[in-house]
């Protein structure tokens, strides 16, 4: 039976380290434990489910159940000559995973190395670094439906991937905890994506001419970890806010006013625009307000250096738009979920 604690402080289960007190908090390391506690009358709180906390902002606190998915496990379901079906548990740690993948000479995933959080998380985000997604690797899930109290699959076009988001974050928001993710993996390791011109510039500085799937996590590693805070050591959720997606006239107008903007063609209607770009280039790299501010070396990171408020961090986050939107009438969404 699971076990269930009173007033437990979230501090250390969130990467941003913001104080928040759940009024129960568990955590589950199986499929079974999940269905016994589903069966306590603690189970008719609201609930909460809490992965790593690396992409997520507490700004109350939680009054109802918190449970943190503790699931682990990594199973071969089926392989061919070319590729591989794993299914991991959602507790599992995610760059451990990559770097699990990368030992059994399977690809797919090297470019999401360093991303922090869990499996179980992986899907809900449709994570996403240097030119991959989750959702290209991606074969099925496995989910424990909150209200029915049963265990659910769900496949690639029942997810309903997009830019960051999936139903996960809109239709069926809290209805699910993932247990489980399978992910389709290739054998094939000398086929890589190089497509972003900060892994280009690394394995140029290294004279690496035909990099293999490792030589591409090692890039991505030491790229992320050059304008990246640790969250061990400071306070973040990673990237804080989506890059946006606006309409290719407005793109045009800005390159008009901002001729060094970068753009991304999402569709022959739509540009991608860095938020980072957009925050640096608002005058507000490296500024601090009280103890929040954003980082110095890559813009779009808010970063904690001792605020235990997470509204403070909501209140600087609303300024980043507030003058963003003021300068280059582009709308920041937060890629974080507030709680």
């Amino acid at each position: 039976m699971p076990q269930i604690s009173q007033n437990v402080d979230l501090l250390p289960y969130n990467t941003m380290k913001v104080q928040s007190i759940a009024s129960n908090y568990t955590e589950i390391d199986s499929v079974e434990t999940l269905h016994e506690l589903a069966t306590q009358e603690v189970w008719n709180q609201p609930k909460l489910i809490l992965g790593g906390g690396s992409n997520m902002l507490f700004v109350h606190n939680v009054d109802g159940l918190v449970i943190r998915n503790a699931i682990m496990g990594k199973e071969v379901v089926s392989e061919t000559d070319d590729e591989v079906l794993v299914r991991v548990g959602g507790g599992e740690e995610w760059h451990a995973f990559v770097l699990y993948a990368l030992e059994q000479g399977w690809a797919g995933i090297e470019n999401l190395s360093l991303i922090p959080g869990t499996v179980g998380a992986a899907p809900i985000q449709n994570i996403g670094a240097y030119g991959t997604e989750i959702k290209d690797v991606f074969h099925s899930l496995e989910a424990f439906n909150m209200e029915e109290k049963c265990l659910e699959e769900f496949n690639k076009g029942e997810c309903g991937f997009g830019y960051r988001d999936s139903i996960f974050k809109r239709t069926v928001k809290g209805k699910y905890m993932i247990t489980s993710v399978t992910l389709s993996l290739s054998k094939n390791t000398s086929t890589v994506n190089t497509s972003y011109g900060a892994l280009t510039a690394y394995l140029s500085e290294k004279n690496i001419t035909e990099p293999s799937v490792k030589d591409i996590s090692d890039a991505v590693i030491a790229v992320r970890q050059s304008k990246l805070p640790d969250p061990s050591e400071l306070g973040n959720c990673g990237s804080f806010f989506k890059n946006p997606v606006i309409p290719l006239g407005k793109y045009q107008e800005l390159k008009m006013q901002h001729p060094d903007i970068p753009g991304y063609e999402v569709s022959a209607e739509e540009m991608k625009v860095p938020a980072g770009w957009l925050i640096e280039h608002a005058g507000l790299k490296g500024i601090t307000r009280g103890e929040v501010g954003t980082y110095p070396k890559q813009a779009l990171v808010l970063v904690n250096y001792g605020e235990r408020n997470g509204q403070k961090v909501l209140d600087f986050a609303q300024y980043i738009k507030s003058v963003v939107q003021e300068k280059f009438e582009v709308q920041l969404d937060p890629e974080v979920n507030i709680i």
